[in-house]
């Protein structure tokens, strides 16, 4: 459930919204339906690093990568796909770090709570 909301949420604000919003979506998606240290992580890594790489495929494909290829040749790597593959990372511990941090905020408020 949670990797299905961070997932399409970061989809949809990759059109409309800045970079950083899908790591808001992370977060509350986290603090409010979170249950573990590792589902929340893993959930946001998987959810905001398959949105990029939805979002850069759909963006890199119809102009045949020109700009992925430019770019990979300006850090000398040797294929595009490195370039892709380096996204979906950044984007995916930027999205596993930002529900971590909203489960570990929720388990503040719950000890304080108590």
């Amino acid at each position: 459930m949670l990797l299905a909301l961070i997932l399409l949420l970061s989809f949809i604000s990759g059109y409309i919204l800045p970079w950083w919003a899908a790591c808001i979506f992370a977060f509350a998606g986290a603090f409010f339906l979170g249950k573990t240290s590792k589902q929340a992580f893993w959930s946001g890594f998987a959810g905001l690093g398959l949105a990029w790489l939805a979002l850069a495929l759909l963006k890199s494909l119809p102009n045949e990568n020109i700009l992925a290829t430019r770019v990979a040749h300006l850090f000398q790597l040797p294929h595009w796909g490195l370039v892709l593959l380096i996204t979906v990372l950044i984007g995916g511990l930027v999205g596993g770090m930002s529900a971590l941090s909203g489960l570990l905020v929720k388990r503040v408020f719950e000890k304080n709570g108590k």
